[in-house]
């Protein structure tokens, strides 16, 4: 595949994935009815929606700069834990395998933007 293609998929992957973060750290921060029975039902405290909800808008800045190579793997990291930690509250809730597979899209799209950024990276260190 060449750079530029690499390039522009790279940038829809992560566009997707950093709007459907925004978005939830946006309704957990401001403490949306939605997202506060999310976390009744899972059986955590409410203010646990700001912290999450923090770390995810700070996880797309992140995400989206491309000056802090080291922070923007950990926001990777830490979205991979936030997924799989959704995930696992809603099974040890109770509700079953099919109500925790839809988390597993976001996390493929997360791993495909971390790849395609690595991609990228490698192409810019061969033109050097």
């Amino acid at each position: 595949m060449k750079p530029k293609t690499i390039r522009i998929i790279y940038w829809i992957v992560t566009i997707l994935f950093s709007l459907a973060m925004l978005f939830s750290g946006i309704t957990e921060v401001l403490q949306i009815e939605q997202a506060k029975e999310v976390m009744k039902h899972l059986g955590y405290p409410i203010y646990v929606n700001m912290i999450i909800g923090t770390a995810k808008l700070l996880g797309v800045i992140a995400i989206l700069q491309w000056k802090f190579k080291t922070i923007k793997e950990w926001a990777y990291a830490g979205f991979t834990i936030d997924i799989i930690g959704a995930a696992a509250s809603i099974l040890f809730a109770g509700d079953g395998i099919l109500m925790a597979l839809p988390t597993a899209p976001f996390l493929i799209v997360m791993f495909a933007s971390y790849f395609l950024w690595k991609k990228v990276e490698q192409q810019k260190k061969a033109k050097l």
